[in-house]
């Protein structure tokens, strides 16, 4: 993540809000089914497997690119929730794996394994809530990355095992290809409807994702 002066500002007024924002969406399923919603030089804004949160036939998608230990990615998750909510039912988010810090290819799997388990947004939210905790930069302590997983409901026992699966890797892998083929280089980094926002401004994201929905010409 670049950290820049404006990021830095939102990260600090959203976190203290954090603690009042949680989002009750229901889970994604495990294999999920979202379809590719748009492409660039062939690379797709959402993949089959990617963690989907909204409604599936919602005509606008938010692609986040997104890594568990960013700080701004946390200050983001309620701005993206009231985004969402001043459209009810006619938005839908995408979160792509963008694990640049230290250790957030765990963190991913820990989450990717509470999907399998249909927990994926009480483990997310917990993850987020307490990232100060154990996503320190350079040195992230991911044994209580896992209990605060456990706390959130997680069976931290089969989610393990669930981490060595080749699929863990591979969902990694696809959401890279797109990170270096869509030229992210910060998190978070947002897409709506194929559409970029050059800066991660809340405003900026707003606006962008009415004027979607406007022209989807939902009400």
């Amino acid at each position: 993540m670049n950290k820049r002066l404006a990021v830095v500002a939102v990260a600090l007024i959203a976190i203290a809000v954090f603690g009042t924002a949680a989002w009750f969406y229901r889970p994604a399923p495990a294999q999920p089914t979202s379809p590719v919603v748009a492409t660039f030089q062939g690379v797709p804004y959402v993949r089959p497997h990617s963690p989907a949160i909204g409604p599936e036939d919602a005509p606008v998608t938010i692609s986040e690119f997104f890594d568990p230990s960013c700080e701004a990615c946390r200050a983001f998750y309620p701005i993206v929730k009231q985004v969402m909510d001043r459209h009810p039912g006619q938005v839908k988010l995408v979160l792509r794996y963008a694990p640049f810090h230290d250790g957030s290819d765990t963190a991913v799997k820990i989450l990717e394994a509470a999907r399998l388990q249909d927990k994926f947004i009480p483990v997310l939210e917990a993850m987020l809530a307490r990232q100060p905790e154990w996503a320190a930069h350079g040195a992230p302590d991911l044994e209580l990355a896992w209990s605060i997983a456990g706390e959130a409901g997680l069976d931290v026992e089969q989610a393990r095992q669930d981490t060595m699966r080749p699929g863990m890797t591979g969902v990694i892998n696809a959401d890279m290809a797109d990170v270096q083929a869509l030229n992210v280089q910060q998190t978070p980094t947002f897409f709506v409807n194929g559409k970029p926002i050059a800066q991660p401004d809340p405003q900026a994201l707003a606006e962008l994702v009415a004027s979607e929905v406007a022209a989807s010409g939902a009400r």
